[in-house]
């Protein structure tokens, strides 16, 4: 059976992104591998080996256009509100947080937030099959 071990973005800035990621999701640089016109740098955390691929193209100077085709990466955290507070004191400006019930049925707490390139990333509580 296959196993999932990482997802690539495409970002502008290496330093911001990255800088991104360790204070909004405590993800640091595992390794990152350098060559002439681009870098691919791994980050992860020791909640999971799954990892974050940034691909730096270093000739690149306008931002990338996502698209309508990109979703967005989600992660789970054990309190979304604590969460979003620690976020919105970091500047990183998530959005409001949903209670999504349709129906009446809970199925997730969650908010959003973009990073610097405008991916979107979903932060949900843990919880039910988002654990």
């Amino acid at each position: 059976m296959a196993k999932m071990i990482h997802s690539m973005i495409r970002v502008l800035e290496e330093a911001r992104s990255v800088a991104f990621y360790e204070t909004a999701f405590g993800l640091s640089v595992v390794q990152k591998l350098d060559f002439e016109s681009f870098a691919l740098i791994y980050m992860s955390n020791a909640e999971t080996g799954f990892e974050l691929e940034l691909t730096l193209n270093k000739d690149r100077t306008e931002p990338y256009e996502l698209g309508d085709g990109y979703g967005h990466l989600a992660v789970s955290v054990e309190d979304v509100e604590t969460e979003h507070a620690r976020l919105t004191e970091a500047g990183l400006a998530p959005r409001k947080i949903v209670e999504f019930a349709p129906a009446g049925q809970f199925i997730a707490k969650f908010f959003f937030i973009a990073d610097p390139d405008g991916y979107e990333i979903e932060v949900i509580e843990r919880g039910g099959r988002f654990l």
